[in-house]
């Protein structure tokens, strides 16, 4: 027997539909940009190229999606095979996030049409690291499918080749592993090129390791945050121990990246503009606090263990780590040429919270019709 089971109880339920709405609307929005462009629903600009869609819905999309590579580095890597139950949740939620962001970048290409010659060798340019990511989501999309499969092939009886794709499972972890460190980290090169034109709080030759390090951190934050609002919203036994111990393993790798953080900004000289009174150091503070609050909490044992706290600490990392990469990407951009401004349009916002509720809608639909989440006797 399986130590995954789907979860029962109907699915068109109000909220379903309060989110399928939303999922319509923002479908609607993308007809007017596919038809008029992207002059006639957002604010982009000359000097802000790029909006929320691609630094929400693929930087911080990603991000979150990082739950599944967070927890195969536990299982499969670092052997703590009691974190198992959190696997397949986990992946589903890379696979949504991953899936949903690399749609999302078709939304902000002028040329929409023109997005295949991505793998046209005469185009490529392989001093790219745009092009390192773009060809590492698409393969890290593929594999979060083939790790997902298998509950696919439970729902389906399928035992026979469920059995044969777990003796490939290495391989596939394996470049599940390695896939999103690559991509993840060049998300932070691609910020090092803007040079001057990014607010010294964030331009460092340390963006590739902090974002990497930050994607880690949200990965095992959204770990809890679905485990625990899944246990509230489906009336199931929740899984704090294992969560706690979970807690534990990212409190320290939480530490690390505050430290060289701080570290950073201190050697380069940077600190300063920290205390400087400007919108800057606002975002900038904000930012770190959301960072530090959980790693204080969290540094007492017994706090990983309430649920309350647990979850508001997933949520404040889940937040900082957002509004880390809207700061590197947005807020402490400057425009080549003064005097260009940006602020998303409501229909960037409505979007967005459309490809936001899109996954919800999709996680209640997978998780009620297959084995995801851990039986209540194995949780």
């Amino acid at each position: 027997m399986s130590e995954f089971q789907p979860v029962s109880g109907k699915l068109l339920t109000k909220p379903f539909v309060f989110l399928s709405l939303l999922v319509m609307l923002a479908f609607a929005i993308l007809g007017a940009r596919f038809l008029f462009g992207l002059g006639a629903v957002t604010n982009l600009n000359d000097g802000y190229p790029w909006g929320i869609w691609v630094v929400i819905d693929v930087m911080i999309g990603t991000a979150f999606g990082c739950a599944g590579y967070a927890v195969a580095l536990m299982v499969y890597v670092l052997n703590k095979g009691e974190y198992h139950p959190l696997v397949r949740s986990a992946v589903l939620a890379g696979l949504f996030g991953y899936t949903l962001g690399g749609m999302a970048v078709i939304f902000d290409l002028g040329r929409y049409w023109q997005f295949y010659t991505l793998l046209m060798p005469g185009y490529i340019n392989l001093n790219s690291a745009m092009l390192e990511v773009a060809l590492c989501v698409m393969a890290y999309v593929v594999v979060l499918w083939i790790e997902f499969s298998p509950a696919f092939l439970e729902r389906l009886g399928l035992k026979d080749l469920n059995r044969k794709l777990g003796k490939l499972l290495f391989f596939i972890v394996a470049l599940g592993v390695l896939l999103p460190t690559m991509h993840q980290s060049s998300l932070g090169t691609l910020a090092t090129v803007f040079g001057h034109r990014l607010e010294p709080l964030w331009q460092t030759q340390l963006l590739p390791l902090l974002f990497l390090l930050s994607a880690l951190l949200m990965g095992f934050a959204i770990v809890p945050f679905e485990s625990l609002l899944a246990s509230f919203g489906f009336a199931r036994r929740s899984e704090t121990p294992l969560l706690a111990r979970l807690a534990g393993a990212f409190t320290i790798l939480l530490g690390v990246y505050l430290v060289i953080r701080f570290g950073d900004i201190i050697v380069r000289g940077a600190l300063g503009d920290a205390f400087a009174l400007n919108t800057f150091a606002v975002a900038f503070w904000l930012e770190n606090i959301l960072f530090i609050a959980p790693f204080v909490v969290l540094l007492k044992k017994e706090n990983r263990y309430n649920q309350r706290i647990l979850f508001a600490s997933a949520t404040s990392l889940l937040l900082a780590g957002s509004i880390y990469r809207l700061n590197t990407y947005i807020v402490g951009f400057h425009p080549a040429v003064e005097g260009w401004s940006y602020f998303p349009s409501a229909a960037e916002i409505m979007v967005t919270v459309g490809i936001f509720s899109l996954e919800v809608v999709l996680y209640l639909i997978v998780v009620k019709k297959l084995p995801v989440l851990p039986r209540a006797e194995a949780a």
